[in-house]
Protein backbone atom coordinates (compact mmCIF):
# COMPACT_ATOMS: atom_id res chain seq x y z
CA UNK A 1 0.00 0.00 0.00
CA UNK A 2 1.38 3.54 -0.88
CA UNK A 3 2.16 5.79 1.98
CA UNK A 4 0.35 9.20 2.23
CA UNK A 5 2.85 12.11 0.85
CA UNK A 6 5.09 8.93 -0.36
CA UNK A 7 5.84 9.95 -4.29
CA UNK A 8 4.93 6.82 -6.00
CA UNK A 9 7.99 4.81 -7.32
CA UNK A 10 8.61 4.53 -11.14
CA UNK A 11 9.86 0.74 -11.21
CA UNK A 12 7.91 -1.87 -9.45
CA UNK A 13 11.19 -3.53 -7.03
CA UNK A 14 9.83 -6.67 -7.03
CA UNK A 15 9.10 -6.93 -10.95
CA UNK A 16 12.60 -5.72 -11.39
CA UNK A 17 13.95 -8.22 -9.45
CA UNK A 18 11.97 -10.83 -11.34
CA UNK A 19 13.46 -9.39 -14.52
CA UNK A 20 17.06 -9.53 -13.23
CA UNK A 21 16.27 -13.21 -12.03
CA UNK A 22 15.61 -14.44 -15.39
CA UNK A 23 18.38 -11.95 -16.97
CA UNK A 24 20.69 -14.33 -14.71
CA UNK A 25 19.37 -17.49 -15.12
CA UNK A 26 19.60 -16.92 -19.05
CA UNK A 27 23.79 -15.76 -19.09
CA UNK A 28 25.08 -16.69 -15.88
CA UNK A 29 26.27 -13.06 -15.92
CA UNK A 30 28.11 -13.00 -19.07
CA UNK A 31 25.59 -11.19 -21.69
CA UNK A 32 27.60 -9.41 -24.20
CA UNK A 33 26.27 -5.99 -23.23
CA UNK A 34 27.48 -6.06 -20.06
CA UNK A 35 30.48 -7.57 -20.96
CA UNK A 36 31.46 -4.40 -23.12
CA UNK A 37 30.25 -2.33 -20.24
CA UNK A 38 32.88 -3.97 -17.67
CA UNK A 39 35.73 -4.48 -20.24
CA UNK A 40 35.48 -0.61 -20.48
CA UNK A 41 35.50 0.16 -16.57
CA UNK A 42 38.55 -2.17 -16.22
CA UNK A 43 40.24 0.04 -18.93
CA UNK A 44 39.08 2.70 -16.67
CA UNK A 45 40.99 1.44 -13.41
CA UNK A 46 44.34 0.49 -15.35
CA UNK A 47 44.75 3.95 -15.98
CA UNK A 48 44.20 4.70 -12.28
CA UNK A 49 47.61 5.08 -10.54
CA UNK A 50 47.01 4.11 -7.53
CA UNK A 51 46.01 0.93 -5.69
CA UNK A 52 42.74 0.03 -4.25
CA UNK A 53 41.92 -2.50 -1.43
CA UNK A 54 38.48 -3.31 -1.44
CA UNK A 55 35.72 -2.66 -4.01
CA UNK A 56 31.87 -2.68 -4.08
CA UNK A 57 30.45 -4.66 -7.25
CA UNK A 58 27.14 -3.89 -8.11
CA UNK A 59 25.55 -5.66 -10.86
CA UNK A 60 25.10 -8.97 -12.70
CA UNK A 61 28.16 -8.58 -15.43
CA UNK A 62 30.42 -8.34 -12.45
CA UNK A 63 30.90 -11.60 -11.85
CA UNK A 64 33.94 -12.12 -14.52
CA UNK A 65 35.22 -8.55 -13.19
CA UNK A 66 35.26 -10.15 -9.59
CA UNK A 67 37.92 -12.42 -10.78
CA UNK A 68 40.01 -9.55 -12.18
CA UNK A 69 39.56 -7.30 -9.66
CA UNK A 70 40.90 -10.28 -7.30
CA UNK A 71 43.93 -10.68 -9.56
CA UNK A 72 45.21 -6.73 -8.67
CA UNK A 73 45.04 -7.49 -5.19
CA UNK A 74 41.02 -5.93 -5.01
CA UNK A 75 39.08 -7.97 -2.18
CA UNK A 76 35.53 -7.74 -4.07
CA UNK A 77 32.02 -7.49 -2.39
CA UNK A 78 29.37 -8.27 -4.94
CA UNK A 79 25.54 -6.56 -4.76
CA UNK A 80 22.46 -6.88 -6.86
CA UNK A 81 18.77 -6.59 -6.09
CA UNK A 82 18.24 -10.21 -7.61
CA UNK A 83 18.62 -12.60 -5.63
CA UNK A 84 20.34 -15.35 -8.29
CA UNK A 85 23.64 -13.22 -9.32
CA UNK A 86 24.68 -12.90 -5.62
CA UNK A 87 23.47 -16.96 -4.47
CA UNK A 88 26.20 -17.31 -6.83
CA UNK A 89 28.84 -15.27 -5.48
CA UNK A 90 27.85 -15.23 -2.10
CA UNK A 91 27.40 -11.52 -2.18
CA UNK A 92 24.83 -8.91 -0.95
CA UNK A 93 21.04 -8.82 -1.96
CA UNK A 94 20.40 -5.06 -1.87
CA UNK A 95 19.07 -2.36 -3.90
CA UNK A 96 21.10 0.53 -5.08
CA UNK A 97 19.13 3.24 -3.43
CA UNK A 98 18.92 1.55 -0.10
CA UNK A 99 22.93 -0.34 0.25
CA UNK A 100 23.27 -1.46 3.78
CA UNK A 101 27.33 -1.05 3.74
CA UNK A 102 28.67 1.48 6.98
CA UNK A 103 30.30 4.87 5.31
CA UNK A 104 34.01 4.93 4.30
CA UNK A 105 33.63 1.16 3.71
CA UNK A 106 34.90 0.77 0.24
CA UNK A 107 37.97 2.45 -1.99
CA UNK A 108 36.08 1.99 -5.13
CA UNK A 109 32.43 1.16 -5.85
CA UNK A 110 32.19 -0.16 -9.54
CA UNK A 111 28.17 -0.13 -10.92
CA UNK A 112 27.83 -2.16 -14.25
CA UNK A 113 24.59 -1.53 -15.78
CA UNK A 114 21.89 -1.02 -13.02
CA UNK A 115 21.40 2.79 -12.86
CA UNK A 116 19.05 3.18 -15.55
CA UNK A 117 16.53 1.22 -13.82
CA UNK A 118 17.11 2.63 -9.87
CA UNK A 119 13.76 4.22 -8.37
CA UNK A 120 16.06 6.92 -6.42
CA UNK A 121 18.93 7.82 -8.65
CA UNK A 122 19.94 10.99 -6.66
CA UNK A 123 19.92 8.59 -3.54
CA UNK A 124 21.87 5.98 -5.17
CA UNK A 125 24.64 8.76 -6.12
CA UNK A 126 24.41 9.77 -2.16
CA UNK A 127 24.93 6.92 -0.65
CA UNK A 128 27.74 5.66 -2.97
CA UNK A 129 29.54 8.91 -1.75
CA UNK A 130 28.92 8.28 1.58
CA UNK A 131 30.37 4.73 1.69
CA UNK A 132 33.23 5.66 -0.48
CA UNK A 133 36.29 6.25 1.47
CA UNK A 134 37.71 10.10 1.10
CA UNK A 135 39.44 10.21 -2.33
CA UNK A 136 37.63 6.61 -3.13
CA UNK A 137 36.55 6.04 -6.74
CA UNK A 138 33.17 5.43 -8.57
CA UNK A 139 33.38 4.04 -12.03
CA UNK A 140 29.80 3.09 -13.45
CA UNK A 141 28.52 1.94 -16.96
CA UNK A 142 24.79 1.67 -17.90
CA UNK A 143 22.34 2.13 -20.78
CA UNK A 144 21.64 5.68 -21.84
CA UNK A 145 18.72 7.89 -23.52
CA UNK A 146 19.75 7.14 -27.00
CA UNK A 147 19.32 3.92 -26.70
CA UNK A 148 17.04 1.31 -28.64
CA UNK A 149 15.74 4.06 -31.35
CA UNK A 150 15.17 1.55 -33.90
CA UNK A 151 13.19 -1.01 -31.33
CA UNK A 152 10.91 2.22 -30.31
CA UNK A 153 10.01 3.12 -33.75
CA UNK A 154 8.96 0.11 -34.80
CA UNK A 155 7.05 -0.46 -31.29
CA UNK A 156 5.15 2.96 -31.89
CA UNK A 157 4.22 2.27 -35.35
CA UNK A 158 2.98 -1.28 -34.58
CA UNK A 159 0.70 -0.14 -32.38
CA UNK A 160 -0.42 3.22 -33.89
CA UNK A 161 -2.76 5.01 -31.93
CA UNK A 162 -2.94 2.50 -28.72
CA UNK A 163 0.94 3.08 -28.12
CA UNK A 164 2.32 1.95 -24.39
CA UNK A 165 5.37 1.94 -22.71
CA UNK A 166 7.64 -1.37 -23.30
CA UNK A 167 11.00 0.04 -22.43
CA UNK A 168 11.45 2.10 -19.39
CA UNK A 169 12.42 5.56 -19.28
CA UNK A 170 16.36 6.24 -20.17
CA UNK A 171 18.51 8.69 -18.56
CA UNK A 172 19.86 11.74 -20.80
CA UNK A 173 23.51 11.88 -20.10
CA UNK A 174 23.42 15.92 -19.18
CA UNK A 175 21.08 14.80 -16.35
CA UNK A 176 23.82 12.50 -14.80
CA UNK A 177 26.44 14.83 -15.33
CA UNK A 178 24.42 17.04 -13.24
CA UNK A 179 23.50 14.65 -10.77
CA UNK A 180 26.61 13.40 -9.74
CA UNK A 181 27.87 17.19 -9.15
CA UNK A 182 25.06 17.77 -7.30
CA UNK A 183 25.83 14.72 -5.36
CA UNK A 184 29.08 15.80 -3.97
CA UNK A 185 31.01 13.84 -6.06
CA UNK A 186 34.24 15.80 -7.61
CA UNK A 187 36.36 15.67 -10.36
CA UNK A 188 33.42 13.72 -12.67
CA UNK A 189 33.64 13.09 -16.45
CA UNK A 190 30.99 11.88 -17.57
CA UNK A 191 31.03 10.40 -21.82
CA UNK A 192 28.93 8.12 -23.83
CA UNK A 193 30.44 5.36 -26.13
CA UNK A 194 28.14 4.58 -29.32
CA UNK A 195 27.17 0.95 -29.80
CA UNK A 196 26.13 0.34 -33.57
CA UNK A 197 24.41 -3.49 -33.41
CA UNK A 198 23.07 -5.17 -36.54
CA UNK A 199 20.49 -7.70 -36.49
CA UNK A 200 19.04 -10.21 -38.52
CA UNK A 201 15.97 -11.38 -35.98
CA UNK A 202 13.89 -9.45 -34.12
CA UNK A 203 14.08 -12.19 -31.53
CA UNK A 204 17.55 -11.68 -30.75
CA UNK A 205 17.04 -8.43 -30.29
CA UNK A 206 14.77 -8.54 -27.77
CA UNK A 207 16.75 -11.37 -26.24
CA UNK A 208 19.55 -9.11 -25.62
CA UNK A 209 17.24 -6.52 -23.57
CA UNK A 210 15.84 -9.46 -21.87
CA UNK A 211 19.48 -10.43 -20.96
CA UNK A 212 20.76 -7.70 -19.83
CA UNK A 213 17.27 -7.28 -17.48
CA UNK A 214 16.18 -4.48 -19.72
CA UNK A 215 12.14 -5.77 -19.88
CA UNK A 216 9.52 -3.72 -18.63
CA UNK A 217 9.59 -3.19 -14.95
CA UNK A 218 7.65 0.05 -14.20
CA UNK A 219 5.35 0.39 -11.52
CA UNK A 220 1.26 -0.07 -12.53
CA UNK A 221 -0.58 -2.15 -14.17
CA UNK A 222 1.60 -2.88 -16.97
CA UNK A 223 0.03 -4.84 -20.52
CA UNK A 224 1.99 -7.62 -22.62
CA UNK A 225 2.68 -6.63 -25.89
CA UNK A 226 -0.07 -8.45 -27.91
CA UNK A 227 0.99 -11.00 -30.20
CA UNK A 228 -0.77 -9.46 -32.63
CA UNK A 229 1.52 -6.19 -32.27
CA UNK A 230 4.98 -8.34 -31.67
CA UNK A 231 4.22 -10.18 -35.22
CA UNK A 232 3.72 -6.50 -36.95
CA UNK A 233 6.82 -5.37 -35.32
CA UNK A 234 8.04 -8.37 -36.62
CA UNK A 235 7.25 -7.46 -40.24
CA UNK A 236 8.40 -3.65 -39.77
CA UNK A 237 11.75 -5.50 -38.55
CA UNK A 238 12.01 -7.94 -41.59
CA UNK A 239 11.01 -4.73 -43.66
CA UNK A 240 13.68 -2.48 -42.96
CA UNK A 241 16.28 -4.99 -43.41
CA UNK A 242 19.18 -3.75 -45.96
CA UNK A 243 20.96 -6.12 -48.80
CA UNK A 244 21.95 -8.55 -46.47
CA UNK A 245 19.02 -9.02 -44.10
CA UNK A 246 20.18 -6.65 -41.36
CA UNK A 247 18.57 -4.16 -39.52
CA UNK A 248 20.96 -1.55 -37.68
CA UNK A 249 20.21 -0.60 -33.92
CA UNK A 250 21.90 2.04 -31.46
CA UNK A 251 23.20 1.53 -27.60
CA UNK A 252 24.30 4.20 -25.81
CA UNK A 253 26.75 3.42 -23.11
CA UNK A 254 26.87 6.09 -20.56
CA UNK A 255 30.37 5.99 -18.47
CA UNK A 256 31.22 7.07 -14.98
CA UNK A 257 33.99 8.37 -13.20
CA UNK A 258 33.64 10.28 -10.06
CA UNK A 259 35.57 10.69 -6.48
CA UNK A 260 34.65 11.32 -3.02
CA UNK A 261 35.64 14.51 -1.75
CA UNK A 262 39.62 14.85 0.21
CA UNK A 263 41.30 17.67 0.99
CA UNK A 264 44.36 16.98 -1.77
CA UNK A 265 41.88 16.53 -4.93
CA UNK A 266 43.06 19.31 -7.00
CA UNK A 267 40.02 21.92 -7.34
CA UNK A 268 38.80 24.01 -10.62
CA UNK A 269 40.10 27.85 -9.95
CA UNK A 270 38.01 30.94 -8.41
CA UNK A 271 35.73 31.98 -11.02
CA UNK A 272 37.21 35.40 -12.07
CA UNK A 273 40.77 34.20 -10.98
CA UNK A 274 42.50 33.87 -14.56
CA UNK A 275 44.67 36.93 -15.60
CA UNK A 276 44.27 36.22 -19.57
CA UNK A 277 40.91 36.74 -21.17
CA UNK A 278 39.56 33.96 -23.62
CA UNK A 279 39.63 36.19 -26.21
CA UNK A 280 43.06 36.85 -25.70
CA UNK A 281 43.99 33.32 -25.61
CA UNK A 282 42.03 32.32 -28.52
CA UNK A 283 44.00 35.37 -30.25
CA UNK A 284 47.17 33.90 -29.64
CA UNK A 285 49.71 33.75 -32.47
CA UNK A 286 51.18 30.27 -33.77
CA UNK A 287 54.55 30.50 -34.11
Amino acid sequence: MQEANKPRELFDRERRRHFRDRAFFRTKGKDFIGQIMADEILDRLSLVKRDFKKCLLIGQAGHQLASALKNKGIETVTADSAYASVNATHGIQCDEDRLPFADYSFDLVVNVGTLDSVNDLPGALVLTRRILEPDGLLLASFIGAESFTTLKSLLMEAEGNRVAPHIHPQIDIRTVGDLVSRVGLTLPVIDSDGLDLAYREFNKLIDDIRDIGGSNALNGNIRPLPRTIYKRAKELFQNQADAEGRVAEHIELVNICAWAPHPDQPTPARRGSGQVSLKTALNKPTV
